[in-house]
C-alpha cells in the first residue's frame, strides 16, 4: 500500500509539473505575438528593432526575475543544490518558469508604447528594473499575501482581492508603467502638427494579424493554466476566455468601423479584461466584460491619439492599462452570484485593489524611467529617429536591397 501511495504521489507531482510546463511554453510563445503585433504596427524602418527588443527584454528580464523579482514576490531563491531543486519533479522550478513568462510581459507591453524613438540599452536596463522591483512588489502583495494587504481586504470587506490570471497584476500594472514611459519619452517627430494628427500607417497588416492570433491562442494557456495544478483546471475558465475574446471582436468591429488594427486588438482587449474573473464569471458575463473592453479600447485609443495627443504607438495603455483595470473591477461585478457568478468577491475590494495596482505601476514607471531619462537619456536623437531604429541601433534593415 505504501508503494502504491508513493507511486500515486509521484504521478500527481509529475503531471502537475508537466501541466504547468505546458502553460509556461504557451505563454512564452505569446511573446512572439507581442513581437509580430509590434512589427506589423510600426513603420518599416523600425521592424528589426521591434523584434530585437522583445527577445532581449525577455532574456534580461529572466535574470532580473530569477535573482531578484521572484525572491521579492515569493521569498524564494534558487541557490540550493540541484538535488534540492529537482525534488518533486522540479515543480518549483517550472512554477518559476511559468510566472516568469507573466513577469516578462511587462517590458513587452512597454515596448509597444515607446516604439520608434527609444534608445536601446537605457530602456532595456529600465525594463529589468521594472521586472525585478516594481512588478514583483504588487505581484507579491496579491498572489503571495505580502505586507498583509490581502488580509486587511478580507477583514474589512469580506473578501481578498481576486485576480486569477493577472488583469491587474500583469496587464494593468504593465499598461500604467508604459504610460509613464510614453509620457516621459514624448511623441514621435512629425506625429502632430498643431491640433492635427499625422497618420503613420502600419507597415504590415498580415504581421499585425499574426501577432494578434499568436497572442489569442496562447491566452488559453495564460488563463486556464493559471490554476497551476491539474486538479484545479476548469472548463469554465476556458469558455469564459473564449466568450470574452468573442465579445472584444464584436464590439471592436462595430466601434472601429472595420479598421483591421482595431479588429485584431479587440479580442486582446477582451482577453485582458477577463483574466481576473475568468474562474468566477458566467460565460454570458464574460461575453459582456469582453465586449465592453473591446469598445473601451477603440474609444480610448482614438481619444488618446486624436484629442490628448499622447503617442502610445500600439495603444498599450488603453489595451492593457485600462482594460486590465476594467477586468479587475468587472470580477467584482460579474463574479457575484446574483449575476450568475460563483461569488466570494467584494466589489469594493476589487476597486481598491485595482487602484493600488495602478498607483504602483504609474508611480514605479515614473521613478524608473524618470531616473533613467535624467541619468542616461531614453530617446534617440532626431537624426537617429528619422533614419529609423533599425539602422541607427542595429545597423541593418528588415529587408536587404540587392
Amino acid at each position: 500500500m505504501e508503494a502504491i501511495n508513493s507511486a500515486v504521489a509521484t504521478l500527481v507531482t509529475s503531471t502537475n509539473t508537466l501541466f504547468i510546463l505546458l502553460g509556461a511554453i504557451m505563454v512564452l510563445a505569446m511573446h512572439a505575438g507581442f513581437a509580430f503585433l509590434e512589427v506589423g504596427t510600426v513603420r518599416h524602418k523600425n521592424q528589426v528593432n521591434a523584434l530585437v527588443k522583445i527577445m532581449t527584454d525577455f532574456g534580461f528580464s529572466t535574470l532580473a526575475y530569477f535573482f531578484v523579482g521572484y525572491w521579492i514576490a515569493y521569498g524564494v531563491n534558487f541557490f540550493d543544490s540541484a538535488t534540492v531543486l529537482a525534488e518533486h519533479n522540479g515543480y518549483a522550478l517550472v512554477k518559476f518558469f511559468f510566472l516568469l513568462t507573466f513577469a516578462a510581459a511587462i517590458p513587452a507591453i512597454v515596448s509597444g508604447g515607446v516604439a520608434e524613438r527609444a534608445r536601446f540599452w537605457p530602456m532595456l536596463i529600465s525594463a529589468m528594473c521594472c521586472v525585478g522591483l516594481i512588478y514583483p512588489l504588487f505581484e507579491g502583495i496579491i498572489w503571495n499575501g505580502n505586507w498583509g494587504v490581502q488580509h486587511w481586504f478580507a477583514t474589512q470587506f469580506g473578501a481578498s482581492f481576486h485576480d486569477f490570471a493577472g488583469s491587474v497584476v500583469v496587464h494593468a500594472v504593465g499598461g500604467w508603467i508604459a504610460l509613464a514611459a510614453v509620457m516621459l519619452l514624448g511623441n514621435r517627430k512629425g506625429r502632430y502638427r498643431g491640433d492635427r494628427l499625422i497618420a503613420f500607417a502600419p507597415s504590415n497588416i498580415p504581421f499585425l494579424a499574426l501577432g494578434a492570433w499568436i497572442l489569442t491562442i496562447g491566452w488559453f494557456g495564460f488563463n486556464v493554466m493559471s490554476a497551476q495544478t491539474l486538479d484545479g483546471i476548469s472548463g469554465l475558465v476556458a469558455v469564459n476566455t473564449l466568450m470574452a475574446m468573442v465579445g472584444g471582436i464584436i464590439t471592436s468591429s462595430l466601434a472601429g468601423k472595420n479598421d483591421p488594427g482595431f479588429i485584431h486588438n479587440g479580442p486582446l482587449a477582451g482577453l485582458v479584461a477577463v483574466c481576473a474573473g475568468s474562474d468566477l464569471m458566467h460565460p454570458i458575463g464574460a461575453l459582456v466584460v469582453g465586449g465592453i473592453a473591446g469598445w473601451l479600447f477603440v474609444w480610448v485609443f482614438t481619444l488618446v491619439q486624436n484629442r490628448w495627443q499622447i503617442d502610445d504607438v500600439l495603444g498599450v495603455w488603453p489595451l492593457h492599462g485600462l482594460c486590465g483595470a476594467w477586468g479587475g473591477i468587472a470580477a467584482g461585478i460579474f463574479g457575484q452570484q446574483a449575476l450568475g457568478g460563483l461569488g466570494g468577491v467584494s466589489l469594493l475590494t476589487q476597486v481598491l485593489g485595482t487602484l493600488l495596482g495602478l498607483a504602483i505601476g504609474l508611480g514605479g514607471g515614473f521613478i524608473v524611467y524618470g531616473l533613467m531619462k535624467k541619468l542616461a537619456g531614453i530617446r534617440l536623437s532626431e537624426e537617429e529617429e528619422f533614419n529609423g531604429a533599425d539602422l541607427s541601433i542595429h545597423k541593418i534593415s528588415a529587408n536587404s536591397i540587392e
